[in-house]
């Protein structure tokens, strides 16, 4: 099935702002296709090409064969060039690993990721527990380059290797029951050293949730890997989710469990901080949070003097695909 995406999520190859150390493309794809042919078809030798200050470590066998049949994208968001690896790999909030932003990068390698499971659960006619390789066997790795919002007003540009979630949902069959999908992330205090303090205001684990037709809609990615490699244990290894067009702390990493319910879960932030933090968390400029504007962002990488701050995009520039999921709601109030 071809799923055409909108102008809005977009751009010609020349309108990219070269990032020679990043990106290097012999073949383009041409109309903007998230699931369906594309120009060319690289092999994992090719995906070191595209991004050639990327060094991809030794992967698992299932993800080396999946890589030589990836469906490759150059679908950039206009006017924008992919944030260099160095910037997506080394700032991160993974609050598992410790609150500033290099300590995922300094800790997270403590995380064993192989080998990893996720039990599947709830409201579906196939519940068990699966090997990752196993939850996406039956997918085809796609590269989907998108934008990267966090409430905290910085974004990226990022390459994400994955399939839909909307695979995953067919596989294992939910019922009419299920409204929502809850999201749990590891929980291993031997290995992840801020879930041992004491003092930590987080419920650990980490939990968050989607309505079942934001799950289910084609842009929404389970990533198991970025800028041509698997993803790094900052960035949410082996297994994490991608919804572009809300706010990133939605995008739950290292997942181990997912359900499917009938009732909306309380996740961890909404459960928090409810009047800061949303259960929808929609990338809305006009919504401030209440202790900043959401009006403006600053995209990495930039500098004291060159800050590289520009106007937040509705929905993060995926209104047009998404906009309707929220037509009948004030997205003032459900935030």
């Amino acid at each position: 099935m071809l799923i055409k995406i909108a102008a809005s999520g977009q751009c010609r190859e020349s309108e990219v702002t070269p990032e020679a150390a990043y990106f290097s493309r012999r073949q383009v794809l041409v109309g903007a296709v998230l699931s369906g042919a594309v120009a060319g078809v690289p092999s994992l030798s090719s995906a070191s090409e595209r991004y050639p200050g990327v060094t991809p470590p030794p992967g698992p066998k299932w993800f080396t064969d999946k890589m030589a049949e990836a469906r490759w994208e150059a679908v950039v968001p206009e006017g924008e060039a992919i944030t260099p690896f160095k910037d997506a790999s080394q700032y991160n909030n993974f609050y598992e690993f410790g609150p500033d932003k290099g300590d995922p990068a300094r800790y997270a390698s403590a995380l064993k990721v192989e080998p990893w499971s996720v039990l599947i659960d709830g409201e579906v006619d196939r519940p068990g527990r699966y090997a990752l390789e196993d939850l996406c066997s039956e997918s085809r790795l796609e590269e989907r380059i998108y934008r990267l919002r966090c409430v905290e007003a910085w974004s990226m540009v990022i390459p994400w290797l994955g399939f839909p979630l909307a695979d995953l949902v067919r596989k294992v069959q939910p019922h009419s029951s299920a409204k929502f999908i809850r999201f749990e992330t590891a929980y291993r205090p031997e290995e992840m050293r801020r879930t041992r303090s004491g003092f930590g205001l987080i419920d650990w684990p980490y939990v968050e949730g989607l309505r079942m037709d934001e799950a289910v809609h084609p842009l929404t990615l389970l990533a198991v890997g970025m800028y041509g490699r698997t993803l790094p244990n900052q960035n949410g290894a082996p297994l994490r989710l991608v919804v572009p067009w809300k706010y990133g702390f939605k995008s739950i990493k290292s997942i181990v469990r997912i359900s499917f319910v009938r009732d909306q879960p309380a996740t961890t932030w909404q459960s928090m901080a409810p009047q800061e933090y949303g259960f929808y968390a929609n990338v809305n400029p006009r919504v401030s949070h209440p202790r900043w504007s959401q009006a403006r962002e600053r995209r990495l990488p930039g500098s004291l003097f060159s800050p590289n701050v520009r106007d937040t995009l509705p929905f993060n520039g995926y209104g047009e695909q998404v906009a309707g999921l929220y037509s009948s709601m004030d997205l003032a109030k459900d935030y």
